[in-house]
């Protein structure tokens, strides 16, 4: 199934959008957003297969998106103005349609997207969150655990510590599909980042120690 996010500031823009998208049943429109930063948001707690973007927005235009993302996902402009197709493909979008966008437009911006999607491997998980005033984005794989902060989250990658602007009931709820678990009130961590184990501390691969808490102990059994 392919997850696709629509981004346009114009309701009429998700219309068609959907309208199209019923001539397929391996398609589900995950949802609608109407500014970039909805979007980023929308990116930021769940996968996302396919983009289709429109450029002229408010306060952060669909290329100025582009640019501060990492990892995206197949990204397919939907734009009025021709002028931007350049900087869309140098940008390496998988199409540019048009508005009004026709049904055989759609199809074949569709099978390049799927194209692409079997030549490339599969993209490594990863969450996006807030250091100081920018988005950033943390590969889960590199991350050995995420440990609160009080208002803030402390992110670890080996011995490099980040401080993001995030909950870890907030982080638990986007990574707990993924390889990380809850070993006390104030510990996340990555099972694949797990090297010791006894009955009070579990030991990372970046050598912390963390006390395991009482209400967790149950859930770390074959955790090696």
């Amino acid at each position: 199934m392919l997850k696709l996010l629509v981004v346009d500031d114009e309701p009429l823009a998700h219309q068609v959008i959907t309208y199209h998208c019923k001539a397929y049943t391996d398609i589900t429109i995950i949802g609608s957003c109407y500014s970039a930063a909805e979007a980023l948001a929308v990116l930021a707690g769940q996968q996302v297969d396919l983009l289709i973007l429109d450029i002229q927005m408010p306060v952060l235009t669909g290329l100025d998106m582009l640019k501060v993302m990492q990892n995206k996902p197949q990204v397919i402009i939907s734009s009025a103005y021709p002028q931007y197709a350049l900087d869309g493909f140098e940008l390496d979008v998988a199409d540019y349609l048009l508005k009004p966008i026709s049904a055989e437009r759609f199809a074949t911006a569709l099978q390049k997207v799927r194209r692409r999607l079997v030549l490339e491997p599969e993209k490594p998980p990863s969450i996006l969150l807030k250091v100081e005033r920018e988005l950033r984005k943390f590969k889960l794989a590199e991350v050995c655990c995420f440990e609160a902060y009080g208002n803030y989250v402390k992110v670890w990658q080996g011995q490099q510590m980040v401080l993001v602007n995030a909950t870890l009931k907030q982080i638990y709820q986007q990574v707990a599909t993924a390889d990380f678990i809850q070993v006390q009130k104030s510990f996340l961590v990555n099972k694949q980042h797990v090297i010791g184990l006894d009955s009070t501390l579990i030991r990372l691969s970046n050598q912390m120690q963390i006390k395991i808490g009482p209400a967790f102990k149950d859930q770390l059994n074959g955790i090696l």
